[in-house]
């Protein structure tokens, strides 16, 4: 798995280099992905909706975490990362979907969508079932996420705005298929005509009342503002380290009994693949839990891998704040040291409030 890591630095580098990559800014807060085009993007305001969205939640005191290869915006928007792609299309951005939710692992999605079908005249009678694919491509790749689709606000040209009050009046039918998790905003009535700088793009202004929209719409869902500790029974899930920003991983793929855990970047592969049970385990490739070592209760006992056995070295409870308890020893699984490096060591400790023992699911 490692073979190609030299590779895929220099890589990094000379994207860094050439400003087609960024480091993404991380906070540890519920990973919100704003999905679009070039009002998510926030054209002629960078930043858009998303600077009030960070004013007014963060004021809130929620925790929140832009997540995307985008980034724009003020010094004053805490968190510049997004997923806005100006000019692209609704089956655009599906091309490139599954790779984001891979990379970014969201627990909200917030979309608008579908301005540049309308400004395309891009098979507009099919435009609809486009969105619904997306949707059922999210409910597949993220069945966890909470999404939110935004209708289309208004253009200031006639013929335009009536082919997005079409594609509005199908998105209620569209998101009450997908399920309770997907839910609709009505964005249209939120920025008038005024409040637009160029007949498509919002004003400042319209920006704002965008981002207020966002808000309320988010804050009706209390989940979609707090950032998921528990993984559901059955699911496969990554299981992150915010601190660090990387995930529980088995080094080199082994399957060895006994095989000491540690963090390393979140690639949704294999052996970062966890699935807790009715029983309180954590199975990585099917029959292998994780375990703590003879179920001995000194702190720095390591977090293994063992063949699945029943017993309550393999058993877990879930605090609220984050915390993965050992119901044998009572005790939490840590990040040796607060370290944030790949590679770093899982072991188990007195159970504490740092961000060594805090864990969300991806």
């Amino acid at each position: 798995m490692r073979k190609g890591f030299l590779g895929l630095a220099v890589l990094a580098l000379v994207l860094s280099l050439t400003g087609t990559a960024h480091a993404a800014e991380s906070n540890g807060g519920v990973r919100i992905m704003p999905l679009g085009a070039s009002i998510t993007d926030g054209f002629n305001v960078p930043g858009g909706y998303r600077i009030k969205m960070w004013e007014l939640l963060t004021a809130a005191g929620y925790r929140i975490d832009f997540v995307g290869s985008g980034s724009n915006g003020p010094a004053s928007l805490g968190d510049h990362d997004h997923e806005g792609h100006s000019g692209w299309r609704i089956d655009q951005i599906h091309a490139q979907l599954n790779g984001w939710l891979r990379s970014y692992a969201p627990r909200s999605i917030l979309i608008h969508l579908g301005t540049n079908d309308v400004n395309q005249n891009y098979d507009l009678p099919n435009a609809p079932a486009r969105m619904g694919a997306l949707l059922d491509a999210i409910r597949a790749a993220a069945p966890t996420a909470q999404v939110f689709v935004a209708t289309l606000v208004p253009e200031s040209d006639p013929v335009a705005e009536a082919r997005i009050q079409a594609f509005n009046a199908a998105l209620p039918g569209i998101v009450a298929q997908r399920g309770p998790l997907v839910h609709l905003v009505d964005m249209h009535s939120v920025v008038s005509q005024s409040e637009l700088a160029d007949g498509i793009h919002p004003t400042a202004a319209g920006y704002d009342k965008m981002g207020v929209r966002w808000v309320e719409a988010m804050r009706a869902v209390p989940a979609s503002l707090d950032a998921q500790v528990l993984p559901p029974v059955g699911s496969p899930v990554m299981i992150a380290n915010p601190q660090s920003g990387k995930c529980l991983d088995v080094p080199q793929t082994s399957t060895v009994d006994g095989t000491q855990l540690h963090i390393y970047d979140c690639l949704g592969s294999t052996i970062q693949t966890w699935t807790r049970t009715a029983a309180g385990e954590l199975r990585v490739y099917g029959n292998k839990c994780l375990d703590v070592d003879h179920s001995r209760p000194a702190d720095g006992t390591k977090i293994q891998i063992w063949t699945c056995n029943n017993s309550d070295a393999q058993r877990f409870t879930f605090t609220a704040d984050g915390a993965i308890v050992n119901v044998a020893t009572g005790k939490c699984v840590d990040v040796a040291w607060s370290g944030v490096e790949n590679g770093t060591l899982v072991h188990q400790w007195t159970c504490n409030p740092s961000g060594a023992q805090r864990w969300t699911v991806r």
